[in-house]
């Protein structure tokens, strides 16, 4: 009897010692630890945003990036991530085609989404139209598409995101965020609780917790306030220096430069100019100056699937 409650109480202690560990402490690092995510969104959008992709992994810090699964350079990304399993690949959930003179359409057949076009026969401009025109269930059906069409690709996704927010910025749409990331057993970006806070969202980190779907402890918003073209290496540079401890992931839509992403958008030179910073010998010194870890993903993808 006193060796069974004796063991009683060393599980009880082990479960209380787990769930009282950091994300960070789980993944195998500590407490103290200052580790970073970092994202580059619309891999797939054109071919500027695929090739930005794969210098920024191979010879910069871009340690994770998301694909658009609609857009018309995805079967380029997606052959790089297949063939590069050990990268960090996710999918940027995509219901909206923002551009004036560069669009897409959705994956899943048009008469399963109607809601989601616009008249000229694309993706709304934008998240309102979506959320005006369309619903959540046209969002799952979507959502799945875009997943199921990377898996078949071969990419060994490990997480997902949300294109211009139109997955977070509703609460109903937010629930078929969470339900995907659940279906498909997936980590997904999520909103600080700052921002959270801010915008009166119910506790979606949480919920998260309840289903067993990790994120990152933080994740950049309000901070890009006043982010410019002009200041892209001056603004990372303060972000970086004053991370907290934890896991953070900030993102950029870095782009190499040429014609085709200046005739698409006109931020252009702030993603030519993301590419350069997170390639540059000026944010390695700083990484390893902060002694900061820099991940994908990946572990987050395996600490969960161990559950």
């Amino acid at each position: 009897m006193k060796k069974t409650a004796f063991f009683l109480l060393i599980l009880i202690y082990s479960c209380m010692n787990l769930y009282s560990q950091t994300l960070a402490e789980k993944l195998g690092f500590t407490r103290n630890d200052k580790i970073l995510i970092i994202n580059n969104d619309d891999a797939g959008m054109c071919h500027a945003a695929n090739k930005a992709t794969v210098e920024g992994m191979e010879n910069g810090l871009i340690s994770s990036a998301t694909i658009m699964t609609s857009c018309p350079w995805y079967n380029e990304i997606a052959s790089y991530a297949a063939a590069n399993p050990c990268k960090g690949f996710g999918v940027h959930l995509t219901l909206t085609s923002e551009w004036k003179n560069y669009r897409w359409g959705t994956v899943a057949p048009r008469n399963e989404v109607p809601g989601l076009y616009d008249g000229q026969g694309y993706m709304w401009k934008e998240v309102m139209e979506v959320y005006a025109s369309s619903g959540p269930e046209e969002a799952l059906i979507e959502g799945r598409a875009q997943l199921k069409k990377a898996l078949d690709s071969g990419i060994p996704v490990t997480h997902i995101d949300s294109h211009m927010g139109t997955y977070q910025y509703s609460p109903d749409y937010m629930k078929v965020y969470i339900q995907l990331a659940k279906e498909f057993n997936l980590p997904l970006r999520m909103p600080s609780q700052t921002t959270l806070n801010n915008l009166g969202a119910p506790d979606y980190r949480e919920i998260c917790r309840r289903e067993g779907i990790l994120h990152p402890d933080y994740f950049i918003h309000e901070e890009f306030e006043g982010y410019s073209t002009e200041n892209v290496a001056g603004f990372w540079t303060n972000y970086i220096k004053n991370l907290k401890p934890g896991v953070t992931e900030i993102y950029v839509h870095a782009s190499a430069e040429g014609e085709e992403i200046r005739t698409i958008t006109n931020s252009a030179a702030k993603r030519i100019k993301e590419l350069e910073f997170f390639t540059s010998n000026e944010l390695k010194e700083l990484i390893e100056k902060e002694g900061i870890i820099v991940i994908s993903y990946r572990p987050l993808l395996e600490l969960q699937r161990k559950k």
